[in-house]
């Protein structure tokens, strides 16, 4: 009797999935590929979202500048990594600038010459207060009516430009202004962006200055 268990089991079994064949058993790779599926979704959205807060971040800077209105441009500056400044397309970390967002802010206000890099040409170093460079180098164009592109150089110069590698994987924007015929377009200049997100907002961690160098 015990014999016949078994097989009248098995039996019952095949007669079931017969008669409901649109029930197919799960399968563990197809539960894998939909959650797979699904991730690549969620992350091109937020790649979708990254983008517009992007441009508007950028778009806001830029603005805060035009205005100079500089405790309103500090507002971007990233909370724990702060923020980096260069001169020219080649950012060299030794030479470059940096402030925490602490320090930038105690130092708007005051008289404070620093040194932000060196001349193209003399090499003489470039010293000033915040806001003389942000206003006579930083935003020495108004780049409010700029080109403007997201991780895409628009324009390089005769020097290295490495700003991919000493920020790698970061998302960047390029505000450009292209030469005037009068000067054979030597006299384009760009400003960059670069950006990381911290808590679901993006934030600046570098200011890259650019433009035809001898």
């Amino acid at each position: 009797m015990k014999n016949l268990i078994i097989p009248i089991f098995i039996l019952s079994l095949l007669t079931a999935c017969k008669k409901n064949p649109e029930k197919p058993v799960p399968n563990v790779i197809d539960s894998m590929a939909q959650a797979k599926e699904k991730n690549l979704e969620a992350e091109a959205e937020k790649k979708k979202t990254d983008i517009v807060a992007i441009k508007k971040t950028n778009d806001d800077i830029l603005l805060a500048l035009k205005n100079k209105d500089y405790k309103a441009f500090a507002s971007f500056i990233h909370p724990e990594k702060g923020i980096s400044f260069s001169m020219y397309g080649f950012v060299d970390p030794g030479e470059g600038t940096h402030f925490s967002k602490a320090d930038f802010e105690k130092n708007l206000p005051t008289k404070t010459l620093f040194t932000w890099g060196a001349m193209d040409g003399s090499g003489d170093p470039y010293k000033a207060t915040i806001n003389e460079y942000l206003t006579k180098w930083v935003f020495s164009k108004d780049f409010t009516a700029s080109q403007y592109s997201l991780n895409k150089f628009l324009r390089e110069g005769n020097s290295l430009n490495n700003l991919q590698k000493i920020y790698p994987g970061k998302d960047f924007t390029e505000n450009y202004i292209k030469g005037t015929e009068k000067n054979g377009d030597m006299d384009w200049k760009t400003l960059r962006f670069v950006f990381e997100e911290f808590e679901g907002k993006q934030y600046l961690i570098a200011v890259v200055n650019d433009q035809w160098t001898i």
